[in-house]
Formats: C-alpha cells, structure tokens, sequence
C-alpha cells in the first residue's frame, strides 16, 4: 500500500504541473488533489523538491517506454529508418508541448531541466549499449570507444541544439549522430547543408 500511496501523490503532482504549471503548485495542492494529510505528504516527501524529482523520474520512464517501442519497432539494418524513429522519439519524448515541460525550461527552472537531460541521458544511453549498439555490432564495426559516454554526450548534446534551434531540420539531426557515431549509412545519400 505505501508504494500505491507514493505513487498516487506522484500522479497528483503531475497532474497539478501540467494543470497549473510547477511554481503555481503547493504541497497542499497535491495533498488536497490525492486526498492525504500533509503530514502523510511528509511521510513519503521531505518537501516538493523531491515529488517534483520524482515526477521528473515518471517523466523519464514514460521516455524510456517511447524508446524500447522504438526499439522492437524498428527494421534491423535499416539504420535511416532508425535514425529517423530516434529524432522522432527525441523530439517528443524531451520537447513535448505539456505545461510541466514548458515549466522546466524556464530560467527559474534551469537546474530540474538540467536534472531531467540528464536523467534522460543517462537512462537512454545505457539502454541504446544494452540493445541497438549489440543489433548493430552484429553486422557492422563499433568504431567509437567508450560507448556510453559517447551516446551520454550525444544525447545532451542534441538535447541542448534542439533546446535552442527548435526547428532544426530532422535531416541535420540524423545526420549529426551518425557521423558521431561512425556509422555506416547508404552511399547514394547526400548530406544536408546548412549555413
């Protein structure tokens, strides 16, 4: 039952940020919106720094699902069109249009936007050695040493370009990750310019 509770005042936050955004929201908020105590508020959170943790950790799990649908979705040695699924992924997973998002990329906020990059990061880079660097290692060379961290700073990266050049074309993305990542890609295709 705790972990039932835990998670209902989780959901209530999340709920409450996407409603009336992160700074509007008070610890009462949430206690009223789950129908608890404060003191069972308490029980469960130090203080709403910490619920906010952890509906950016909700946040990153419901980002992690895109990516594994992603994953046992897309064709192996099809690497353009899994390129073109991750910019997908990475564009909605970390730069959905919600209240809670938009909340988090404000100058205020700066620190839990960070805090969530790299979570994502983290998370998506020990997934992607777990699983589509192996599918790819089967058929083509790995030419990168230290996989996680180049994947972890690959995808901070790209996080922090498309924070500021939101319209980014997918092309210059694509792109972008495949050569940080040496990957083999059709010969008859041209890259983008830019400039």
């Amino acid at each position: 039952m705790s972990d039932e509770r835990r998670q209902q005042i989780i959901d209530a936050a999340r709920q409450l940020y996407e409603e009336q955004g992160l700074s509007a929201t008070t610890v009462k908020d949430i206690s009223e919106r789950c129908g608890v105590a404060r003191s069972l508020f308490y029980h469960y959170f130090r203080n709403k720094q910490e619920v906010t943790s952890a509906v950016i950790d909700d946040f990153v799990n419901d980002y992690i699902e895109s990516l594994q649908f992603w994953n046992e979705h897309r064709t192996p040695g099809d690497i353009e069109g899994s390129l073109a699924g991750v910019v997908t992924v990475m564009r909605v997973g970390v730069f959905e249009h919600s209240s809670f998002r938009r909340a988090l990329d404000t100058h205020e906020n700066a620190s839990l936007y960070l805090e969530f990059i790299n979570r994502v990061a983290d998370r998506m880079a020990a997934y992607f050695v777990e699983t589509t660097v192996q599918d790819y290692a089967q058929n083509h060379p790995v030419d990168i040493d230290h996989v996680y961290e180049t994947f972890y700073i690959l995808i901070m990266g790209i996080c922090g370009y498309v924070r500021t050049h939101r319209d980014a074309p997918d092309e210059v993305l694509r792109d972008i990750i495949a050569q940080t990542l040496h990957m083999e890609r059709e010969t008859n295709r041209k890259p983008v310019q830019t400039g």
